[in-house]
């Protein structure tokens, strides 16, 4: 099988069925698939948001003097500095929150079938046509899984060389 045949098949999956997925999850554990999905679009999503945010900490930075270049010349070394200062605390305090009162009543309900994985009624502007709408999860998905691999290679290529974007 060459590779044309292998991107055609991931390409046109938007489920578990891939061949490529050796683990076979789809069939071993098939009641938890909503799980699954509703978890890979929201690590993708958050993988999606993390890149963006880790080069864009390489050429801007927020006003204050603890986030400044300064301050934390790395975008690595930011997580342990801000750890010691206190902001990662409410970071985690938010994010919490935001779990337990958005993600965790959707995914009971996705795991009910009272509504889609990853569907939270954002659709402001999303396509009105259906295939188009398909189309557009896909590319989200897709995109999500690029991204979780990408932002492991961004931090452990900025671990490595020491450098910022572009992590040569």
């Amino acid at each position: 099988m060459n590779c044309r045949n292998i991107v055609s098949k991931v390409a046109d999956s938007y489920s578990f069925s891939c061949d490529i997925l050796q683990l076979k999850l789809s069939e071993t554990y098939s009641p938890f698939l909503p799980w699954f999905r509703e978890c890979e679009l929201r690590h993708g999503r958050t993988a999606m948001i993390a890149v963006v945010g880790f080069i864009a900490t390489d050429f801007f930075r927020i006003p204050g003097e603890m986030y400044s270049f300064e301050s934390i010349p790395k975008t690595i070394d930011a997580h342990d500095a801000l750890l010691h200062s206190g902001p990662m605390y409410q970071l985690l305090l938010w994010i919490g929150l935001f779990d337990m009162v958005i993600t965790a009543p959707a995914a009971v309900a996705t795991m009910n079938g009272e509504r889609e994985a990853g569907d939270y009624g954002q659709t402001l502007f999303a396509p009105s046509d259906p295939a188009a709408m398909k189309k557009k999860q896909e590319s989200e998905l897709m995109n999500g899984r690029l991204a979780m691999c990408a932002i492991g290679g961004i931090a452990t290529q900025s671990i490595i060389s020491g450098h910022g974007f572009p992590y040569l």
